[in-house]
């Protein structure tokens, strides 16, 4: 029997996908729609959610 490797816990590069800021605006328009919706009934995840959608935006003009 050969010995058969594990790729779990692996992560890919984002800019390995031929797709990567396709992939980021949709990220960054999901918790942005999500830091409003969730703003009024829970801060701290609103906040959250807000600082995820700022590094996205980061992200996408660094690559642009």
């Amino acid at each position: 029997m050969e010995n058969q490797y594990c790729r779990v816990g692996t992560v890919t590069p984002i800019a390995a996908n031929a797709d990567a800021i396709t992939l980021l605006e949709y990220q960054y328009q999901n918790f942005l729609d999500k830091a409003t919706n969730m703003q009024y009934s829970d801060t701290h995840l609103g906040e959250f959610f807000e600082q995820k959608a700022q590094k996205l935006k980061r992200l996408l003009e660094s690559l642009v």
